[in-house]
């Protein structure tokens, strides 16, 4: 069995590591640099940093601040955010990352993550997709096939362009879709729990989880020890991402790694 990887979020924007809910009310957490050097000393597993606005502002990629983490920080990081290309992800791999997370380009051009993953391989192509709970009633099909269920069920909607942008793509289907393109893994965030502190969206995490055989990472709603437990348990993750509970020190990576341990999640100490 592997270990349950615990990730750092760092959500930038204008240079800045910034948290908000459900993707708005954004406040300033500090310099990227600095809060990613300290949770590689904390024990972070690895690092995820996500430029929120570079997609939907059109800018390009955060390639300084990633030269600069790379020579602090030693643990595996994962960059993501205005990335258009295969020269995009040539440039943050050559820059010091470890995968690339591709969400709106992805979604805009499938044929990316196929390129991407057979010219670099999959182990570095992370595929981010920011889903939120919607009536299938009022949902809206851009073009492709949604999945055959109850008219009075939820589905997860994915949207584009840092939660800007309704695609009327289902989650669970163009998860299965990116797997099957070679996507490495899955950064799954629930757009309704993100900033909450209310817990993951175990349902979403879980039916992504059992449909696929890559690993899944979950984000969006960490704010007790508890949580984290359960989105590796009911929700059967393989990683948990998390943000506001680290940067304004609610706990410590390393509180959160005893306290899996204390129940008998297998984590790396």
């Amino acid at each position: 069995m592997l270990a349950k990887r615990i990730i750092p979020c760092l959500d930038v924007k204008g240079g800045r590591v910034v948290k908000g809910t459900r993707f708005l009310n954004l406040q300033d957490a500090g310099d990227p640099v600095e809060v990613a050097a300290f949770y590689d000393q904390e024990g972070a597993d690895e690092i995820t940093f996500l430029d929120i606005t570079a997609s939907h502002e059109q800018r390009d990629i955060i390639i300084d601040v990633v030269a600069n983490t790379a020579t602090e920080v030693f643990i595996p990081l994962t960059v993501g955010g205005g990335i258009r290309n295969l020269e995009d992800i040539r440039r943050l791999l050559k820059a010091g990352a470890d995968k690339v997370s591709i969400n709106t380009a992805a979604v805009k051009d499938p044929e990316l993550i196929n390129h991407a993953s057979r010219r670099y391989g999959s182990q570095c192509i992370v595929v981010a997709i920011d889903a939120k709970r919607i009536p299938l009633a009022t949902s809206r099909d851009q073009g492709r096939p949604l999945p055959s269920v109850p008219s009075n069920t939820l589905r997860w909607e994915v949207y584009i362009n840092g939660g800007r942008t309704p695609t009327g793509l289902d989650a669970l289907e163009w998860a299965k879709e990116a797997e099957a393109r070679g996507a490495g893994e899955i950064l799954l965030t629930s757009m309704d729990c993100d900033g909450t502190k209310e817990g993951y969206d175990y349902e979403l995490t879980r039916r992504v989880s059992e449909s696929l055989d890559i690993p899944i990472i979950a984000s969006g709603g960490a704010g007790r020890l508890e949580h984290f437990y359960e989105v590796f348990t009911s929700g059967k993750a393989d990683a948990a991402l998390a943000a506001s509970v680290f940067h304004y020190r609610v706990y410590s990576i390393s509180e959160v790694k005893r306290f899996l341990a204390e129940k008998d999640v297998l984590v790396r100490f």
